[in-house]
Formats: structure tokens, C-alpha cells, sequence
């Protein structure tokens, strides 16, 4: 039995020989001003969505379920958890959904 952890992956911001980010700027983009600041390094898991390719930090408070699809065997965001949840969704993971568009735009007619 695999284990979900090999779908993690990993962030590294080194900021021991740089000023770091500053504190407004870490916050507007979700990352903790403490672990960023200058002389810091900040190590975190990270998860990808299979159905719509983002990804986000881990939070290890999440006291909730993280969304998981049977088909793909794999995390999905809470906002493709959502759609999939809707009556008449047909299940595409993006890479189906990208060889779709290209498959579209390359046909000649």
C-alpha cells in the first residue's frame, strides 16, 4: 500500500544570506513573515491539485479531510473537490484536459 506522502512535494525559501521578503508583501502572499524575514530558511511540504494543476503549502493544522479523487488517486483542491462533487461532472485530470486543447489546435482543416 502506497502511501499519500509521495505526492508531496517540497518548497525551500533560503533567505540566510538575503533581507528576505518584507512582512506586507510575505502576507499577500500567504507565507508567514517570521519563517521569510531576512536570515531565515523556510522548508514545507507542498500538494498539487491533478485536476487543475495548482499547488499550495501544506498546512499541518488542516483538522479537516484533504480532498483526495478515487479515479486519480491523488490530493485535488478543495475547489475541484467541489465541482466533482456537482451532478453531470465528467472527470478529467489536466493532463487529459491538455492534450485535449492541444490536440484542437493542432487539426488542420
Amino acid at each position: 500500500m502506497n502511501s499519500l506522502r509521495r505526492h508531496e512535494g517540497w518548497l525551500l525559501i533560503d533567505h540566510t544570506a538575503s533581507p528576505g521578503i518584507p512582512a506586507d508583501i510575505a502576507r499577500k502572499v500567504g507565507l508567514p513573515p517570521k519563517l521569510v524575514a531576512g536570515g531565515k530558511k523556510l522548508e514545507a511540504a507542498t500538494l498539487s491539485c491533478k485536476h487543475c494543476g495548482g499547488a499550495w503549502v501544506k498546512n499541518p493544522r488542516r483538522t479537516r479531510a484533504r480532498e483526495y479523487c478515487k479515479k486519480c488517486d491523488h490530493y485535488i483542491c478543495d475547489g475541484c473537490a467541489y465541482l466533482a462533487a456537482q451532478p453531470g461532472y465528467v472527470h478529467q485530470c489536466k493532463e487529459a484536459r491538455l492534450d485535449a486543447a492541444l490536440s484542437k489546435s493542432l487539426i488542420v482543416t
